[in-house]
């Protein structure tokens, strides 16, 4: 147990000392931990790494004594393009704009400990997902008042404790109690003080938490031999409020993270490769803040209240394929690929210059060397595909753009087997 909460303090400040990351489905990675991310996330019935508690706590109990840690290299480019307003003049000047801040360092960790051969208890901590723009000039000045930098920082990271058990040599569950820290900045946006319902809590107040919680169940069953099934659910995670932003964010500053179902198969083709396939359907509709219009005139008290404007975002259902082939002994390769519902639509462009969740499409690949019986070295790969979303909106009627994104990650994690 002292191992157990020797890393949960370890991997805790080392998230906590990261900055905030625009993630690739919605604001969520595309995948917890480097085995499954080379397979673009999927992995609900396969069991591999001790970031599985993220995925699906049922698959714990088969991966053994083991820890994991890992540093992913995350490199989103995103921005907007206005273009010339017809009649001018229009609320953005004529161009292209680029957010700064294009690396970010993600750590993760993981640790499964055996209680029985039936029963293991295991925590992993990683990084949830964010978003993050900066823009070195100010955005909204065309609405009445700005100030640069603009954009908005947010970190979302978790740490799940799960308890996981084997029912029978094939079948297992498991359940993890969730703890969720978010941080939040927003800057530039002195536009919008005089439409909320608290000015002075809209924009430039520093960084703020939320803490919070629910929990995650799975089941996992190997059907036969050669064919797997999982399925998961995570919980609404109930947050504190952002008090600093409850002029900006809906419900005055309520800002929850949404539910998410996973299922999957796995299907063993030949003794050395297996395919994956999973489906992922995230509830961001519920979240007010998040799937609030603002695709309307805004008007004094738009900001803030129950019904105040959001991001406009839908629930995103997300497919994701994924292949492990076990060259020999020591080299195992991956490769993977998922695409998404959009989470966007273009009348919902205006308040999403700050969080342009535009891509769809990831394509992965990774490998595993084994150092020895105990250690391994993994790689994991991703590139999210440039997606533009073109539109306009009802503040913006003599103006037309598009918000665009791509990203490229890379992971390097260390595995040991006890």
């Amino acid at each position: 147990m002292s191992k157990i909460y020797t890393g949960l303090m370890l991997g805790m400040a080392a998230l906590l000392t990261t900055g905030p990351v625009m993630a690739s489905n919605g604001y969520f990675s595309h995948g917890f931990g480097s085995e499954s991310k080379s397979m673009a996330g999927a992995g609900t019935a396969l069991p591999m790494d001790t970031m599985a508690t993220a995925l699906n706590p049922a698959l714990m109990v088969h991966t053994g004594d083991r820890m994991d840690l890992g540093l992913a290299f995350f490199f989103p480019t995103r921005g907007f393009t206005a273009n010339p307003p017809t009649p001018a003049p229009g609320a953005f000047p004529t161009g292209s704009y680029e957010s700064d801040n294009n690396i970010f360092y993600i750590p993760n960790f993981g640790y499964n400990k055996m209680l029985t051969p039936e029963t293991s208890l295991g925590i992993s901590i990683g990084g949830n997902g964010g978003m993050n723009t900066e823009y070195s000039w100010a955005v909204f000045n065309g609405f009445g008042a700005g100030s640069a930098p603009t954009g908005i920082d947010l970190m979302q990271i978790f740490a799940g404790l799960s308890l996981s058990h084997k029912l029978t040599p094939d079948h297992s569950v498991g359940i993890a109690p969730i703890l969720a820290i978010q941080n939040m900045e927003a800057t530039g946006l002195e536009a919008f003080q005089a439409l909320s319902i608290h000015a002075d809590r809209v924009t430039n107040k520093g960084h703020d938490w939320s803490f919070g919680g629910g929990v995650r169940v799975g089941w996992y069953g190997r059907l036969t031999h050669d064919f797997s099934v999982g399925i998961s659910y995570q919980s609404r995670l109930w947050m504190s409020k952002f008090d600093k932003y409850s002029g900006l964010i809906a419900e005055e500053g309520d800002f929850d993270i949404p539910p998410i179902f996973n299922a999957g198969i796995a299907y063993k083709l030949t003794p050395t490769l297996t395919a994956v396939a999973d489906i992922q359907h995230i509830f961001f509709q519920d979240i007010k803040s998040l799937s609030n219009s603002n695709n309307t005139i805004m008007a004094p008290g738009a900001l803030g209240g129950s019904g105040g404007l959001g991001f406009g975002w839908e629930d995103m259902t997300v497919y994701k394929f994924g292949v492990q082939w076990m060259m020999n002994d020591t080299w195992t390769w991956r490769a993977g690929y998922s695409t998404a519902s959009d989470v966007l639509a273009g009348g919902q462009a205006l308040f999403n210059i700050l969080a342009p969740a535009t891509v769809t499409d990831h394509a992965t690949v990774g490998v595993t060397y084994k150092l020895n019986d105990r250690d391994g070295i993994n790689l994991s790969g991703m590139h999210a595909f440039n997606k533009k979303l073109h539109g306009t909106n009802p503040n913006t009627p003599n103006q037309t753009g598009y918000l665009e994104m791509n990203q490229n990650e890379l992971e390097i994690s260390w595995s040991r087997k006890f």
